[in-house]
């Protein structure tokens, strides 16, 4: 069954680089980003997880935990992460789940059902569509989902402002236009009715069309 956008994150149990864990129970009040990777010591992914580790200080600042998933054993990942933390300048600071038996990344529709049970044998290129990024809220619904090619590494900076529009929605109940930029101006929900919004925002707002509703960014 395919995953949509306000779909609860499927709960799993698992181990990590950094122990078992239950997912729903590690995101606790959180927000949470899981981003998936089709095999360890593969180039691509290798540049992505190091990335992540020199911005996890802009996730925590966010409250928002990142983990992520490659399918091979834990035991792998931990000598691949020797060679990130070499060759990215950044050491894991964040677990990366093993999922040998690809029961996480088929609960996620990143593999069909019938793609087995292990992930012995299986090259990159079996695993090509587990290349997906969920964002997750608190309340342990999906947010946002993307998915890339292996051939294109992940924009983390773009990532972020994703998360910030969601938190602002969840938080502010704003969207945010095209090509928002944390601080730009924002726009009020089309939930938000007329009367709700004038208490909410009593110095008015720019109204270019009448369902377009264009306020600053609430702090």
């Amino acid at each position: 069954m395919s995953l949509r956008i306000n779909d609860e994150a499927p709960n799993f149990t698992a181990d990590t680089t950094e122990g078992a864990i239950d997912f729903h129970q590690w995101i606790g009040d959180s927000w949470a980003i899981l981003f998936s990777h089709p095999k360890d010591f593969t180039p691509v992914c290798t540049t992505e997880l190091g990335a992540v580790a020199g911005l996890k200080p802009e996730f925590d600042r966010r409250n928002c935990k990142v983990i992520g998933i490659s399918v091979d054993g834990v035991e792998n990942h931990e000598k691949w992460s020797q060679d990130i933390e070499s060759s990215q300048g950044h050491a894991l600071n964040y677990p990366l789940i093993g999922d040998p038996q690809l029961n996480v990344v088929k609960a996620y529709d990143m593999l069909p059902a019938d793609a087995g049970d292990s992930s012995e044998g299986r090259t990159p290129l079996d695993n090509a569509t587990a290349r997906s990024v969920f964002v997750i809220g608190p309340d342990k619904k999906i947010k946002a989902t993307l998915t890339y090619p292996m051939s294109t590494g992940r924009n983390f900076a773009e990532l972020l402002r994703l998360l910030d529009s969601c938190q602002l929605t969840a938080n502010k109940q704003v969207a945010t236009p095209a090509n928002w930029q944390q601080g730009d101006d924002v726009i009020i929900a089309p939930a938000v009715l007329d009367e709700e919004a004038k208490e909410k925002y009593p110095g008015g707002w720019e109204s270019p069309l009448p369902y377009i509703r264009i306020v600053p960014q609430p702090e």
